[in-house]
């Protein structure tokens, strides 16, 4: 996977349309888009687009990680 965001202390409110990552694979081959907003998390895999992926609220989110 690549996953590459390096902002060393950078601090920013989240917009209406949140932080949106491109995930791709080691060959480079687009894997889906995940978008962290302030209420949700939304992958969208493949072309599929933001808005119609899968969607958690954030707190759900957060108590799997922490399980």
């Amino acid at each position: 996977m690549k996953v590459t965001l390096d902002l060393e202390h950078l601090q920013t409110d989240l917009g209406s349309n949140g932080l949106i990552l491109r995930i791709s694979g080691n060959d480079g081959k687009h894997r889906g888009n995940l978008r962290i907003g302030k209420a949700t998390v939304e992958w969208c895999p493949g072309k599929t687009r933001i808005g119609n992926g899968h969607k958690l609220k954030l707190e759900e989110f957060l108590a799997k990680l922490d399980s």
